[in-house]
């Protein structure tokens, strides 16, 4: 199962989609604090719609407390400060995809015992980030694609009609 790390989120819409994206992919959902919102917070609730609920999500005291309590976990650092794309790296099906605050980004000092697994999203040199539940999306697709998608569904149905069965001519 694949991991999304949140280092200190700050906006709770922002981690309700990203919780809500967990939900959808059945990843788990890593919280370090300090957060910038509760819980319990509306906001979170709403963005993360009635899937809240079926989140499987751990919270952590702080960066050391995750280590300690995630030892030999694979972690790819998501920063706009890393060397490789997004698409250079193998993500192993049961990695961690971390992701820093929305207003820093990951620590320098955790990142500089990551620099081979620190990798970017190219963007314009005019942007300073991508919003972190985009972000979070596009890695992780990527890492479940790598993957092959494993157990989620790939294939989509109609609801109401039926799709035309292509003719053999």
């Amino acid at each position: 199962m694949l991991n999304i790390v949140l280092h200190e989120p700050e906006i709770p819409a922002n981690t309700g989609n990203i919780g809500r994206t967990c939900v959808a992919t059945g990843t788990r959902l890593h919280l370090i604090r300090p957060l910038g919102f509760s819980l319990d917070e509306k906001m979170l609730r709403r963005a993360g719609l009635d899937y809240w609920k079926h989140l499987d999500v751990t919270v952590y005291e702080n960066f050391s407390d995750f280590l300690e309590k995630n030892p030999g976990a694979r972690l790819y650092m998501a920063s706009t400060k890393g060397h490789f794309l997004y698409t250079e790296a193998s993500y192993e099906p049961d990695c961690y995809l971390m992701f820093g605050k929305e207003s820093a980004g990951i620590p320098e000092e955790i990142l500089l015992d990551y620099e081979k697994t620190t990798v970017r999203i190219p963007m314009n040199p005019q942007i300073r980030s991508l919003n972190l539940s985009n972000s979070v999306a596009v890695l992780l697709y990527e890492a479940l694609r790598q993957n092959g998608f494993a157990g989620m569904q790939t294939k989509g149905e109609l609801h109401r009609l039926h799709w035309r069965e292509e003719k053999a001519t």
